[in-house]
């Protein structure tokens, strides 16, 4: 688990391509402290196991699926990536509980000032569209953010100067790819509206079930 509030700015050191997955290492500092093989890395919002590290870099293995439904694909060396550590039960949680599981890509179609504010607008799919309210929680990139306003075809979020400075959000320009995941709660809540209650519940397997049956 996450929080969406970002540790790092860290750079893309090199990309080795398969066919369809990948294995990136990552340039950081802040991140690698007390790091241990194992260990879950938030990398533009996308939760990725570290399976070597230096003083000064980490290497993940990206699956095939991975790429297909992230922008991970289109990092080239010297991209800049977002990055968080696992949260600590000890942490406190200042953003939402993110989970590194995105459910999808956005496509940034404005960027817009206003005062120390920098408004972003997303498109998506009505798949996750479906998932973000107004003043709800969004995850952009792994960064933690208030949704301000949202539609049937794009949401906007303000950036405030603190997450301009530490985050790559705003160094992105309209047409850029990034990676959404909704609050979960949403998603949960659907799961249990969905879900059956006349599903019969299951009867123990004894001499009246045999009967029933015409085993017995």
């Amino acid at each position: 688990m996450f929080t969406g509030l970002i540790e790092e700015i860290g750079e893309i050191k090199s990309i080795e391509k398969a066919a369809k997955s990948a294995r990136i290492t990552i340039k950081s500092q802040r991140v690698l402290k007390d790091i241990k093989l194992g260990d879950s890395i938030c990398t533009n919002g996308v939760c990725l196991t570290v399976t070597e590290f230096t003083s000064n870099t980490f290497s993940v293995d990206v699956m095939a699926e991975t790429v297909r439904s992230s922008n991970l694909g289109k990092l080239k060396p010297g991209s800049k990536v977002n990055l968080e550590r696992a949260l600590r039960l000890s942490d406190r949680l200042g953003g939402h509980i993110v989970s590194g599981h995105i459910d999808g890509i956005g496509t940034i179609v404005d960027l817009e000032r206003e005062e120390n504010a920098t408004w972003v607008s997303v498109e998506t799919t009505k798949n996750i569209l479906r998932y973000i309210v107004h003043k709800g929680s969004i995850t952009i990139d792994g960064i933690s953010l208030t949704v301000a306003y949202v539609d049937d075809n794009i949401f906007k979020v303000s950036i405030i100067p603190h997450t301009k400075d530490e985050t790559t959000l705003v160094i992105k320009k309209i047409g850029d790819k990034v990676n959404l995941e909704s609050d979960m709660m949403a998603k949960y809540v659907e799961k249990l509206l969905k879900y059956d209650e006349s599903v019969e519940e299951k009867k123990p397997m004894g001499m009246d079930f045999l009967k029933e049956n015409g085993f017995a």
